[in-house]
């Protein structure tokens, strides 16, 4: 593209741009004649997909701001159609109620309704909001855990999950036909959903999750300058749970995120803060939201009163089999290809179906009827009962709220969550997971390491033989195509490689399972660190990146 064609693309843009702060960062750069600034914001386009719109806010088609969300706002009115409604929800992110309720204008002016939710509240409460409300579809603004400069946009269908193809082809075939913004009728006409409309229906819906009625339990929380303190404190204090210390600094809604590098509870000192609240006021269990309250971290206090932070893996296993030990009939659980295989093992234990499938919740709700439980290695977990999970999405809400059920369930027997892990370890073998990653610059170098993945596999890692290796872009065991390489190691081992969806990396996720014998769990976890250990760096010999 020429730096005419730039500069061209930048003045429409400019002409139709109704926010003050992009129209003046625009501006600047084009009178400072930064080519480089317009060919990042104008030389490609943020893409619609299954996980709607998400990146950096900026002016431009390649940034989040209002003329794109006003786009998509229109595209989503044409598949709908006139009459439909629309739940909106947003988190506390900047500019995130601003779009919300250019989302409502864009709606309501094409002849749809709109409800607009009247406060910035968790995803998993707009989630329950489509349902709950009978709307034909939702969206919720949020960039979930990313970097404060980012922001996004995320479309529920009338089932209350998350669209899937085509819906989402349709969508983004119908943004490209929206012409300018400042074209579009705007309407005024939404309507404003207060807490006890929809809020309190969800905090009675989650006390219908298997919690039990052991409430003897200390917990510190964050949410990690997120949406679901408040949310997440009712809740605890609904279901009879004694109110958590929570860390002052991070308490209320700050988009900047200033105590954490990374507003990530899986990033390394994310929680460190908890922890310390933890250890200053001897809590039994720590807990944390991602932003948006859609994800759920956990740390446990050992029995010499340190704290374990514990991976998705584990926090999945234990909510697993507390959730089947409370429910009955023909049921199903359900993970994707890159989390523990120790969900099979609890399913086949409790005599339940299991499914696998691909990575995003979109696809573990879609995993089959009787789901109960739902979870993915990276923090999301969906907890039901025997009516089904009141969200048909990930909820760090309920997923917190029934840990602290499992937590106070142990500490009445004398346990804690580790003794838990222990006694899976003994039942089912010591599953292990980690993983590891390589970013590059050149994103076709990724697109390479997996083609040379699945054409020369190596023969053995980590001192195991590889049992088969799966090209899961043939789309393997009844899965949709995805690319990928799938590697079965003797013993149970596995390691999956695939690119990210979202970032320049190539990401691989391994597993080893040992044997506990005669009851060591400790020798076993040695075991399996030295065995990962030494799969990394046999694996990352095997990408060559």
């Amino acid at each position: 593209m020429t730096s005419t064609d730039l500069v061209s693309l930048a003045r429409e843009w400019l002409d139709q741009d109704p926010d003050p702060e992009t129209r003046a960062e625009l501006s600047g750069i084009l009178s400072r004649g930064d080519l480089a600034a317009l060919a990042d914001r104008f030389g490609g386009t943020l893409e619609f997909g299954t996980a709607g719109l998400r990146g950096e806010l900026g002016a431009g088609p390649n940034r989040m701001n209002r003329v794109t969300v006003m786009r998509a706002a229109a595209g989503l009115a044409r598949v709908l159609g006139p009459g439909r409604h629309v739940v909106i929800g947003y988190d506390a992110r900047h500019k995130s109620d601003v779009f919300a309720r250019d989302t409502a204008a864009v709606l309501t002016g094409a002849g749809l309704r709109a409800s607009l939710l009247a406060g910035a509240w968790p995803t998993p409460v707009l989630a329950f909001a489509v349902r709950h409300l009978g709307a034909d579809a939702g969206v919720m603004v949020t960039a979930s855990h990313n970097p404060p400069r980012d922001n996004g946009y995320k479309v529920y269908w009338g089932d209350g999950r998350q669209i899937v193809s085509p819906v989402d082809r349709e969508i983004s075939a119908a943004i490209e036909t929206v012409g300018r913004v400042d074209a579009l009728p705007l309407g005024d006409g939404w309507r404003t959903v207060e807490w006890p409309e929809i809020v309190e229906p969800y905090l009675e819906a989650l006390l219908g999750l298997p919690l039990g009625d052991a409430r003897e339990l200390s917990i510190a929380y964050t949410p990690l300058h997120g949406v679901g303190g408040e949310v997440m404190v009712r809740a605890l204090e609904r279901a009879g749970f004694p109110r958590p210390a929570v860390v002052d600094r991070q308490a209320a809604p700050d988009p900047d995120f200033p105590t954490v590098a990374f507003p990530n509870p899986e990033e390394p000192g994310a929680m460190d803060l908890v922890l310390a609240l933890a250890a200053e006021t001897g809590a039994d269990l720590v807990l944390a939201n991602d932003p948006d309250a859609d994800r759920c971290a956990v740390a446990a206090r050992t029995r010499e009163g340190a704290y374990r932070t514990l991976t998705g893996d584990e926090v999945g296993g234990l909510l697993a089999e507390h959730v089947l030990r409370h429910t009955s009939g023909d049921r199903l659980v359900a993970t994707t290809i890159v989390s523990s295989s120790l969900l099979a093992k609890i399913a086949a234990e409790h005599g339940v179906r299991y499914a696998e499938t691909l990575t995003g919740f979109k696809w573990i709700m879609r995993a089959g009827p009787g789901l109960v439980f739902g979870y993915e290695e990276a923090l999301g977990y969906s907890v039901g009962s025997d009516a089904g999970p009141p969200v048909l999405d990930k909820d760090g809400i309920g997923a917190a709220l029934t840990m602290a059920a499992v937590a106070a369930a142990a500490k009445r027997e004398g346990k804690t969550l580790i003794d838990l892990l222990d006694d899976q370890a003994r039942r089912y073998g010591l599953h292990a997971t980690s993983q590891l990653s390589f970013r590059v610059a050149d994103r076709s170098l990724i697109a390479k390491a997996v083609d040379r993945l699945n054409a020369a596999p190596p023969v053995r890692l980590a001192g195991r033989a590889v049992e088969s290796a799966e090209d899961l872009a043939q789309g393997v065991g009844g899965l949709p195509p995805t690319a990928g390489v799938r590697l079965r190691l003797s013993g149970g081992a596995r390691v999956v490689v695939r690119p990210s969806g979202t970032e320049p990396k190539l990401k691989c996720y391994l597993e080893v399972v040992v044997p506990v014998r005669g009851g060591d769990v400790a020798g076993a976890r040695a075991t399996a660190a030295a065995e990962l250990e030494l799969l990394r760096k046999d694996l990352a010999a095997a990408v060559g990146l």
